[in-house]
């Protein structure tokens, strides 16, 4: 049977978790990304969602079609792990989608400073 947790999906996640990692710390330094409000939670928002796609379809992938066509995990911690790491990313994508909509509803301008 062909396993699902490929390589190519888990390096996925990890570049996915990176990126949002990455993001958050730049926020969190600089504030901002061009200095206007609403672009930067416009900005944040999709960022966020497109993380969030990923895990999300992998996801419905393995609970919709993995009995459809024969995939399945090797092993039990295998398929912890992928659950996992799935979790972390769509975590990461919904704090930043967090962010940007604290970005899209601050008419101050004091969103992350302290």
């Amino acid at each position: 049977m062909e396993q699902f947790s490929s390589k190519s999906h888990v390096r996925k996640l990890w570049a996915l978790t990176l990126i949002g990692f990455a993001f958050i710390s730049w926020i969190s330094y600089h504030h901002a990304l061009t200095g206007m409000h609403k672009v930067d939670g416009i900005i944040c928002v999709l960022l966020g969602l497109f993380l969030c796609a990923h895990p999300a379809a992998y996801v419905l992938d393995i609970f919709f079609f993995s009995r459809s066509t024969g995939r399945q995990f090797p092993s039990n911690v295998s398929a912890a792990l992928w659950v996992a790491l799935n979790s972390l990313v769509l975590m990461i994508g919904w704090f930043i989608i967090f962010i940007g909509t604290t970005h899209l509803a601050d008419r101050a301008g004091l969103v992350l400073r302290r």
